[in-house]
C-alpha cells in the first residue's frame, strides 16, 4: 500500500500532549518519524497499516504526517488531530 494516513483515533487530545494516538493507513513498515503539525512525536510502528504515537504539546488542529525513506504522507482531512483546551 502507498504511504498514506487514512484515520486517527482519537481525533483529539489535550493541549499538554501525552495522549496515545493510533494512526491508521498504509506504507508504515519503514516509518522513521511521526509529526503532529511539524512537531516530532514518539512513535511505534505496530504493522504496515498501524502506528501508535504519543501526542506532543500543541494547539489548534494539525495534520499528522508519517515519514519513511520513500517520503512523507500527504496532508489530508483524514489525518487531522485537534488539541482541546
Amino acid at each position: 500500500m502507498a504511504l498514506q494516513v487514512t484515520g486517527i483515533s482519537p481525533p483529539s487530545g489535550t493541549a499538554a500532549g501525552g495522549d496515545t494516538v493510533t494512526i491508521y493507513g498504509g506504507g508504515f513498515t519503514d516509518a522513521t518519524a511521526v509529526y503532529f503539525g511539524g512537531v516530532s512525536a514518539t512513535m511505534t510502528v505496530n504493522t504496515d497499516t498501524e502506528i501508535t504515537a504519543t501526542s506532543p504539546p500543541g494547539t489548534g488542529t494539525v495534520d499528522v504526517t508519517v515519514v519513511t525513506p520513500a517520503g512523507t504522507s500527504a496532508p489530508t482531512s483524514t489525518d487531522q488531530f485537534s488539541y482541546q483546551g
